[in-house]
């Protein structure tokens, strides 16, 4: 599928969820900075829009409400993203508004939330750079129940496990062509599973494509039981 059409599917699919000012933001659209973020950084990490939940709706701590860019929310994990852009509205808040997003903050955490902010020079300018660090995100928080999460991994993941912390924790899409005798894009899927699940993280990129893969920090021998 398309980005442009998972993404307007997945604005119409929130849309018809959602009341009151929650609809009414996202049917006016997400902002330029949200959407660069959800084509450019989101998609081209994992290819779909799972768990995510864009506008999305906490209490205030001062007992209204206000809204997250995006919330990822997966297991006992959650996860919000902030895009933060530098313009005026920025110069221009007061000192009492400068310490309330602070403070908002604060209450964020200690209501057990994760956060990641991106300015919006980074998602437009250093997709990539935003990219790595979602996915050692991932790697961390969902890359560590070891035993039933290789014991899930197919024959051919597996395998590709091994190579990688037997070849300096890294991996190159031809190295999986010639260990397991498939075509290039057999290999690339198979390293993108790996990749969407937090088993892999990328290394260097070109371009269009990831060129190496590297374990993620929280894959170790006992993970295979090597």
């Amino acid at each position: 599928m398309k980005v442009e059409l998972a993404y307007s599917e997945f604005i119409r699919h929130h849309v018809k969820s959602r009341k009151g000012e929650a609809r009414r933001r996202l049917t006016e659209g997400l902002g330029h900075a949200e959407k660069l973020f959800l084509e450019h950084v989101w998609w081209t990490a994992f290819s779909n829009f799972d768990n995510l939940v864009p506008e999305y709706e906490i209490q205030d701590f001062r007992d209204g409400t206000r809204f997250i860019d995006f919330a990822f929310i997966r297991e006992h994990v959650k996860l919000a993203i902030e895009i933060d852009g530098y313009g005026p509205h920025l110069q221009n808040i007061t000192r009492s508004q400068f310490s309330d997003q602070w403070i908002r903050q604060n209450h964020l955490l200690l209501d057990g939330w994760k956060l990641l902010r991106f300015s919006f020079d980074d998602v437009k300018d250093k997709p990539r750079m935003c990219e790595q660090m979602i996915h050692q995100f991932m790697g961390k928080w969902f890359g560590t129940s070891h035993s039933g999460q290789y014991s899930s991994c197919s024959f051919e993941d597996k395998e590709i496990i091994r190579m990688a912390l037997l070849s300096n924790r890294k991996v190159k899409p031809n190295d999986i062509c010639s260990a397991l005798n498939v075509e290039q894009q057999k290999a690339r899927s198979l390293l993108h599973s790996l990749l969407s699940r937090g088993i892999l993280i990328p290394g260097g990129r070109g371009k269009q494509r990831i060129h190496i893969y590297h374990l993620s920090h929280s894959i170790t021998a006992e993970f295979c039981d090597l």
